[in-house]
């Protein structure tokens, strides 16, 4: 169950994910050198929108693809504070593919897989580059770039991933009719 988690934040503290029951859960892994990065910008929205309704946000910075969050903790906080004025919880950065990578995300993974790219300026880049490392690339459940988010509701359900092509107006539906 998804509470069963803890994670390191960017500050060394410890986040029970116990400490969120009873609230929605938004859980994505963040770059701060991305194409999706922007996407902080949203993200950031829904967090001061939907906070007080009871979402809560997780962001796990990760250096998995592309060597896009190349940054020490403190960087990708401040990073993050100076461009997009993001108020919500980070945590340390973390794999979230392969032998290292967070518990969590192993538990994320097998709740809800890769299903595929929604229809985006990135799509046929992405697929084209996955084909060529790996032709069997879309039946695995592996987080495949960074900004994949996994909506849990409040009984600790994994409800939904969303990819980072999809639209955000999609994840925020998804938020509101979990709240």
């Amino acid at each position: 169950m998804i509470y069963d988690y803890e994670l390191t934040t960017g500050t060394g503290d410890t986040l029970k994910l116990s400490d969120y029951k009873g609230k929605v859960i938004l859980v994505v892994n963040t770059a701060t050198g991305c194409g999706f990065t922007p996407q902080y910008a949203p993200i950031e929205k829904l967090y001061k929108d939907y906070h007080e309704k009871g979402l809560e946000i997780v962001d796990i910075p990760c250096n998995q693809f592309g060597n896009q969050a190349p940054g020490t903790d403190s960087e990708i906080h401040e990073f993050c504070t100076l461009h997009y004025n993001t108020t919500f919880p980070q945590m340390k950065k973390a794999d979230v593919n392969g032998a290292n990578e967070l518990p969590l995300f192993t538990y994320l993974k097998s709740q809800k897989g890769f299903e595929s790219f929604e229809q985006h300026e990135y799509k046929e880049l992405l697929e084209k580059m996955f084909s060529a490392a790996d032709p069997d690339w879309a039946k695995k459940p592996d987080i495949k770039w960074n900004f994949t988010k996994f909506i849990i509701n409040r009984e600790g359900e994994v409800v939904a991933r969303f990819e980072p092509t999809a639209d955000m107006s999609k994840v925020e539906e998804c938020i509101k009719t979990l709240l």
